[in-house]
């Protein structure tokens, strides 16, 4: 996989993580205040969600590199 194709391969992994994520550990706020939302998050916690993002889409990087890298699944010369 070459650097541009790796990079993207990442960018969408780590959304896909990212979005994955995000409803984990989420509390509704008990006491709501006049004019915000009363189904928004306590405390959503992004940063800790980002760092985990970033670590699981790191791991599913080097699995998705050496599947492409090993040729268990290639689209070249299937026609």
């Amino acid at each position: 996989m070459d650097i541009a194709g790796g990079l993207v391969v990442y960018v969408l992994l780590w959304w896909w993580m990212f979005f994955m994520m995000l409803p984990l550990g989420v509390k509704r706020a008990e006491h709501v205040e006049e004019g915000h939302d009363a189904g928004a998050p306590e405390r959503p916690y992004l940063w800790r969600k980002a760092i985990a993002a970033t670590v699981l889409a790191a791991v599913a990087w080097f699995g998705v590199d050496w599947v492409i890298s090993a040729d268990l699944l290639s689209f070249r010369g299937a026609m």
